[in-house]
């Protein structure tokens, strides 16, 4: 799929370019950051011209981005059901409840594998839009910028970059996964003494 992509915005430009950025904000699995690394490097090599390529993403994400935000907002009962019992779910349900701004700004770029989740439970969730947009337009605008950076840095060898910011992605996952097992064991632990002490009837 990425490789016919690549092709793809390589014929096309900067439209195309935003709208795969736009379908992977709705959650479909093309592979948004690895054409976004080998955007930055097609732009280094005079393929793509990066400022149009830029706007126009940022755009298509943005606009993914409110869509989801929306279905979260309009289908809080299913997104309960469809991620309340997953792990990525709880994870970004998690994060939402202890620091929402900072969970959409960080699921953009640096957790990406819990954006989709963390819209829709926003949307859900009662945050409203305009902050929800604010933080999501700063994370997208750095996603870009980063990712697109790496892949012009490299040029050629972008997709090493590619690989290796995949297999992080997993990493902080796994990692956010694990802490938030820790901390809810140790808050389950703490409150059981507390209800041993109430008095029963």
């Amino acid at each position: 799929m990425s490789d016919y992509l690549l092709t793809q915005v390589i014929n096309y430009g900067a439209p195309l370019f935003g709208l795969i950025l736009f379908l992977g904000a709705l959650g479909l699995p093309i592979g948004a950051s690895v054409v976004l690394i080998a955007a930055g490097a097609f732009s280094q090599q005079g393929i793509l011209e990066w400022l149009p390529a830029a706007i126009l993403g940022l755009l298509g994400a943005v606009i993914g981005d409110a869509l989801s935000f929306g279905i979260g907002y309009y289908a809080k009962d299913w997104v309960d059901s469809r991620f309340g019992n997953s792990k990525a779910g709880r994870s970004a349900d998690e994060a939402l409840d202890a620091r929402a701004g900072l969970a959409i700004y960080l699921t953009r770029f640096l957790i990406t594998a819990l954006a989709i989740p963390t819209n829709l439970i926003a949307g859900g969730s009662g945050i409203k839009f305009r902050r929800f947009m604010t933080y999501d337009s700063l994370g997208e605008l750095t996603w870009i910028v980063l990712y697109g950076g790496l892949g012009y840095w490299f040029g050629s060898q972008w997709e090493l970059v590619s690989t290796f910011i995949s297999n992080f992605g997993g990493l902080m996952l796994g990692l956010l996964i694990l802490v938030s097992g820790v901390w809810l064991a140790i808050r389950r632990l703490r409150s059981e003494p507390n209800q041993e002490l109430l008095p029963k009837n």
